[in-house]
């Protein structure tokens, strides 16, 4: 383990002070039925009810309102859609424009969200290497600042003060479930969960056609995805990064990848147990406990706190809801 991660716990808990009563303290909420197919107590994290309808609301708001006083020209960041809103929204908090790059093949809704709250949309091709591009172009544009969507650690604190509020709200949780794309939002659970309550494990949630941070896991070492994931679930396309790395690395306990039908399943189980309307990423937390592999290697732990992360759904492209056999 190693002290030199680009976010401390210190940094969470002034992003828990910087942005309290800026954003929804979010409610735990449980499901009997579901903890009879899981065969343990769940307890679920509806991130999918913040502000803009993700966590990415947290990183946003801490990076922008941590930038100096002498207000930006403008922020500049590249989203599939999640971030894009959080940063338009606190970009317009603070006053200043915002422009987000997003892939062309985003998710509609996602596109009007950002556009809704006065940023502007820069296109690009749905692939890492594209959003950089093009990212970088589009600061050298505007003079903006970059706030990274997964690697700044602003951001990474800020998504970290969930891990704050699941301590305060679940005090006799054993284990937090969080999905993967870019890592800042695991990463910031996993050094404020660790650093508090250093037993409580910390797992990751990836579907199988985007499983770089599984692949990272078991080589030892940072593993990109070589080509855009083919996934529904389509805030985690990303790859896992170079600050997020070391921390995963080091302070997840492991890494769980299910399989697209399984997301799906997971998805529709929330949606008609819970009644809460989660996109597919927001599956893979109760797709990962309710699969085989977990429920063999933790079979020890009775008490998980599952992250549902987003509600941003794009109804319109929801076409495999009719195809599923329920």
């Amino acid at each position: 383990m190693t002290s030199t991660y680009c976010v401390t716990l210190e940094d969470v808990q002034e992003a828990e002070r910087r942005i309290s009563g800026l954003i929804h303290k979010t409610p735990i909420l449980t499901s009997s039925s579901l903890d009879a197919l899981a065969g343990r107590k769940l307890f679920f994290k509806c991130e999918l009810l913040q502000k803009t309808g993700s966590f990415k609301i947290r990183g946003a708001l801490n990076a922008v309102h941590k930038l100096p006083a002498d207000q930006p020209i403008a922020v500049v960041t590249h989203s599939s859609g999640n971030h894009g809103q959080a940063l338009a929204l606190a970009a317009r908090m603070r006053g200043i424009p915002a422009h987000i790059v997003v892939p062309r093949n985003a998710a509609s809704c996602k596109k009007a969200a950002i556009r809704g709250y006065s940023a502007q949309i820069v296109e690009c091709e749905p692939t890492d290497q594209s959003r950089a591009d093009v990212a970088a172009q589009t600061v050298d544009k505007t003079g903006g600042i970059l706030v990274h969507p997964n690697q700044d650690p602003a951001v990474i604190a800020g998504q970290g003060t969930i891990g704050l509020e699941v301590l305060q709200q679940v005090p006799e949780v054993q284990a937090v479930v969080v999905p993967v794309g870019g890592g800042g939002m695991l990463a910031g659970i996993a050094v404020a969960v660790k650093a508090i309550k250093p037993k409580v494990k910390i797992f990751a949630a990836e579907p199988l056609n985007a499983d770089d941070c599984y692949r990272s896991k078991m080589n030892g070492t940072l593993t990109p995805n070589l080509s855009p994931p083919n996934t529904i679930a389509d805030s985690v396309k990303t790859s896992i990064g170079p600050n997020t790395w070391p921390v995963i690395r080091d302070l997840v306990d492991d890494v769980f990848v299910v399989t697209e039908e399984e997301i799906k399943a997971a998805t529709l189980l929330v949606w008609e147990r819970m009644k809460l309307l989660i996109e597919p990423t927001a599956g893979l937390g109760l797709a990962t406990v309710l699969s085989s592999r977990f429920q063999e290697a933790a079979s020890d732990l009775k008490n998980i706190c599952v992250v549902l992360c987003g509600g941003n759904l794009d109804l319109g492209s929801a076409d495999w809801v009719w195809k599923q056999e329920l």
